[in-house]
């Protein structure tokens, strides 16, 4: 018996394969699989059919999880400018405008650039640009694409836009940062910071657009109340600037921030006009543990829609297997089992992880396939190259990370 017949005798008995025609008999259709993706011919492509590691998204739970966000800006009468950092893609952030969103947020300037480069109307540079090749580059686009603009935090970088955009002979939309609990980014509220929207409205290649406040910490602060409080404390000086910036009689179009986490916060009353949520496309482990309006557990106003989908490579102790997903996945120890929530999920080195499990009933098939939630959605699409998007076990879709081969800066 040849080394390909022993392997069929074993995968069979295993339970792994039907007949030997189940694992080899398709041998064409893997070897095509780029070649359809390409072609977008997605018939019978299935969850089973892909390479792993790798991202599915779940297309009904995506869906709904746009809807829930655009319907709540219509009914709060709120814009949305949604954060790509957490889904780098041209197609997502295509549906979101679609449903109403005013353009996106970026943190850095290869961002923009690929976003306004595939179309994508109002991007927003929340990240201060300040060296001369990111100034360069910011004007640039803002040449190119008049809805682009960006943020300033200090007097010095806006004269420094200033000069760049006359000479370029650029009306540069900018955007004022007020500190709002964050010490990373953001010039302090009140005066220095009507101060410095005083500087934007009167530079000559500037028009100031509005104000910006970030508050980071507040989105994940746990529990509802607990958030309400931290994010209120947080924005209170970017809220007082703004009446201080509309009586001195500056144009304030926009007083723009806010997350995932404080959404249906920050959209009450009368201060953001718009937010930069982003992480409701997908949702994380670490968004889910931080509990609800409803829920003090789990918070559930977003559907999970995202996986990094694995294979069992290795069986060989109980209650264990060995899974082709480790460090450069970004495997984490609080990444979840889809449909296992009590597995424990543990790293094992570059390409390995370890799934371990108590109850000796449940089990994982060698060869299986195993989903799982990742901890932190910035860092995980960082690593991959696409979504593969499914409704159900079908692929229905395929939509590109942008920037994994694309801007040679970043």
């Amino acid at each position: 018996m040849d080394s390909r017949r022993r392997f069929l005798g074993a995968a069979a008995a295993g339970g792994l394969l039907g007949s030997s025609h189940a694992l080899f008999g398709r041998t064409s259709r893997y070897s095509d699989i780029e070649g359809r993706i390409a072609r977008r011919d997605f018939r019978d492509l299935c969850k089973e059919d892909l390479p792993t590691p790798c991202m599915v998204v779940d297309l009904e739970i995506f869906e709904r999880n746009l809807r829930t966000m655009a319907e709540h800006c219509r009914t709060k009468g709120i814009e949305l400018r949604g954060h790509v950092k957490v889904h780098k893609s041209p197609d997502i952030a295509r549906r979101q405008m679609s449903l109403g969103g005013v353009g996106v947020t970026c943190a850095t300037v290869a961002e923009c650039e690929l976003m306004a480069g595939a179309g994508i109307k109002g991007v927003l540079l929340t990240r201060q640009p300040a060296s001369r090749n990111n100034i360069a580059r910011t004007v640039a686009l803002a040449k190119k694409e008049p809805t682009f603009g960006t943020v300033v935090d200090d007097p010095l970088v806006a004269g420094w836009l200033q000069e760049a955009a006359a000479a370029e002979g650029v009306k540069l939309r900018t955007v004022v940062d007020i500190y709002a609990g964050l010490t990373r980014h953001g010039i302090e509220p009140g005066a220095p910071a009507v101060e410095l929207a005083k500087k934007v409205d009167a530079a000559k290649n500037l028009r100031l657009l509005g104000l910006m406040g970030y508050s980071g910490a507040a989105s994940h602060t746990k529990g509802w109340e607990q958030r309400k409080k931290k994010s209120a404390d947080d924005i209170a000086g970017l809220l007082e600037t703004v009446g201080m910036a509309r009586q001195a009689g500056l144009p304030v179009e926009i007083v723009t921030g806010g997350s995932t986490g404080t959404y249906n916060i920050d959209s009450e009353g009368k201060g953001l006009t718009e937010l930069q949520a982003g992480s409701f496309v997908f949702m994380d482990t670490m968004y889910r543990r931080i509990g609800g309006r409803d829920d003090p557990a789990v918070y559930g106003d977003f559907g999970a829609a995202l996986t990094v989908m694995t294979t069992v490579i290795s069986k060989r102790h109980p209650r264990q297997c060995t899974i082709d997903a480790g460090n450069k996945a970004l495997l984490r120890p609080t990444d979840e089992v889809k449909g296992r929530p009590e597995v424990r999920v543990q790293n094992q080195g570059a390409e390995y992880g370890i799934l371990e499990w108590s109850d000796a009933d449940k089990d994982f098939q060698l060869g299986g396939r195993v989903e799982l939630y990742p901890t932190n959605l910035d860092m995980s699409t960082n690593v991959y190259d696409r979504y593969y998007v499914a409704r159900g076990e079908q692929i229905v879709d395929v939509w590109p990370i942008m920037g994994r081969a694309g801007a040679a800066q970043r």
